[in-house]
């Protein structure tokens, strides 16, 4: 099975670090979180990796190569210009079999060969793993009837949300809404299958996931990395 990774992007929340580093080559641990990425892909059956490059992608390329290291096939795809996070796939070649995308900077104990197998069991064009979050508001909220009068008022609220993790399984038909060469993101992406009567479907994980965009969430990370290696890198 192949995958792609969208690694072109420049981390501006994880600034000045990206200025020197791609957000996928920032450590967690002493490997890039990209590295702990792709062993869990090719522990999930996937050997063959696209990674979508701009940003900084000659010292993607000098660390990775040709993924010979890993027992994978890595190859580059290049975008000129910024497509957005779902633009990038247009320019891949050859995915004409279900094929998985995620993000660069993902890092979760998601198993990915429970993902791909609901996603064959549902028969979707599309399957985005989805994580439930709680968001707390640490002032209060307050409610407007929309002629300037306070209709409520909500101390501290607790919103209750559920999340693209930056986790996707596509059929290949899905390209069909991807237009070459133009910028497009993953919730338009999404609304253009729905609006066409594809079955999107979401997989729920409750386990642990960060998405490593800001500098406290990456410390985190970290943290996390050291104490539960063994659950993100599970020893065959």
């Amino acid at each position: 099975m192949k995958a792609v990774v969208l690694a072109g992007g420049r981390g501006t929340r994880l600034a000045p670090y990206t200025h020197i580093l791609p957000k996928p080559l920032m450590p967690i641990g002493e490997m890039p979180i990209l590295e702990v990425l792709l062993r869990q892909m090719k522990r999930a059956g996937i050997d063959e990796v696209v990674l979508t490059v701009g940003h900084l992608a000659t010292l993607l390329r000098s660390y990775f190569g040709d993924g010979e290291r890993w027992g994978m096939n890595i190859s580059y795809s290049y975008e000129d210009l910024p497509l957005g996070t779902a633009g990038p796939i247009a320019l891949v070649n050859n995915l004409d079999q279900t094929f998985l995308v995620t993000n660069g900077d993902v890092l979760t104990t998601l198993d990915l060969k429970k993902v791909l197998a609901f996603h064959k069991q549902k028969g979707a064009a599309a399957t985005i793993a989805v994580h439930r979050r709680q968001v707390k508001i640490d002032l209060g909220v307050i409610q407007w009837d929309g002629d300037d009068c306070v209709s409520g008022y909500i101390e501290k609220p607790t919103y209750d949300y559920t999340v693209s993790m930056g986790i996707y399984v596509f059929e290949p038909r899905v390209l069909g809404y991807i237009p070459v060469g133009k910028y497009l993101d993953f919730p338009d992406l999404v609304l253009k299958l729905i609006a066409a009567g594809e079955k999107v479907t979401g997989y729920v994980f409750d386990g642990y996931w960060m998405d490593l965009g800001r500098p406290d969430d990456y410390q985190q990370a970290n943290q996390d990395f050291g104490n539960m290696m063994k659950q993100f890198l599970p020893e065959d």
